[in-house]
């Protein structure tokens, strides 16, 4: 149990290393899931174009908002955001930073299952086959309009029996897989230039200001894990004082089974302190309302003093 614990201590003082390997494994899953996602194209006017964007945009918005969720500090920076102003100012700039840390690591799986989906082609072959030119290939010709719309429209299934004799099928995927793949090595090579500028022209900004912006990140993030673990403590406290009271007629019962209850007055000295003095329901909401609308301010020299 106690391994256990210091595991849980772990994770919760190295939020951001623990959120840093959260979405390197998302990232993994996305091309897992990814080669693993068996892909039908209909083959049909009415239905290539939003099948192929579906499957190129739904889940990446799926895996975003599952990075939202599985990051603590988003809920953190929410509720930052929302509190009243009560006896501590709100920082913007560190509101801003929280929510830049909190976009960057959501928006990782996402663009990897966008990278991959367009390096592979697939999704853009079904979805805009029907939007080539048929011009351009020779095999369209002396053909109706509709008959044309109908064999663009199955150059994604190259088990069809029209598409399997035509020359121009390959020619189409080809020409499609081409604009995929280049779209698709642009986008990241704009990030790792994105990502390569913004390492490198970090220092050339005010540095004072980003480190109190982290600083006050994780002050938020930390005293939020502080004061939980806090009211946790005094509700064990608590209840188990309002157990003790409400077995009070039954300690001889009690004692018969060997349970070991404190004797009168032993230990209520030690529970009292640690109670703080907290020991009503009406006190216990008052004092979580003044945290919720009064925050203290941060200084505590006045307690260094006493």
């Amino acid at each position: 149990m106690d391994r256990f614990k210091m595991i849980f201590q772990y994770f919760q003082s190295n939020s951001e290393s623990v959120m840093n390997g959260i979405c390197g494994l998302l990232a993994l899953a996305t091309v897992k899931m990814y080669t693993s996602f068996d892909f039908s194209c209909p083959c049909q006017p009415r239905y290539n174009m939003a099948y192929g964007l579906g499957i190129m945009f739904v889940p990446p918005i799926t895996l975003f908002l599952c990075g939202l969720i599985l990051n603590r500090q988003s809920l953190v920076m929410l509720e930052e955001w929302r509190r009243p102003q009560g006896r501590r100012k709100k920082d913007l700039a560190v509101i801003r930073y929280m929510c830049s840390s909190i976009m960057q690591r959501a928006m990782v799986a996402p663009v990897v299952w966008i990278i991959v989906t367009l390096l592979d082609g697939k999704c853009l072959i079904c979805a805009f086959s029907g939007s080539v030119d048929p011009d351009k290939f020779v095999g369209f010709a002396n053909t109706s309009p509709l008959q044309v719309q109908q064999l663009l429209a199955k150059v994604p299934c190259k088990d069809d029996e029209l598409m399997r004799n035509n020359t121009s099928r390959k020619a189409v995927s080809r020409y499609l897989r081409c604009w995929s793949q280049a779209l698709g090595w642009s986008i990241l090579l704009i990030l790792i230039v994105a990502a390569f500028l913004a390492r490198w022209l970090r220092p050339c900004f005010n540095q004072a200001t980003l480190l109190q912006a982290r600083h006050w990140s994780n002050y938020i993030d930390i005293e939020q894990k502080i004061f939980e673990e806090t009211c946790c403590e005094h509700s064990r406290l608590f209840a188990h004082k309002c157990i003790l009271h409400f077995f009070k007629s039954m300690q001889q019962e009690i004692k018969l089974h060997s349970f070991n209850l404190p004797r009168e007055g032993e230990g209520a000295e030690d529970e009292e302190d640690l109670l703080r003095g907290i020991t009503d329901q009406d006190q216990v909401n008052k004092l979580l309302k003044m945290w919720y609308y009064e925050k203290p301010p941060l200084d505590v020299s006045q307690v260094t003093q006493r």
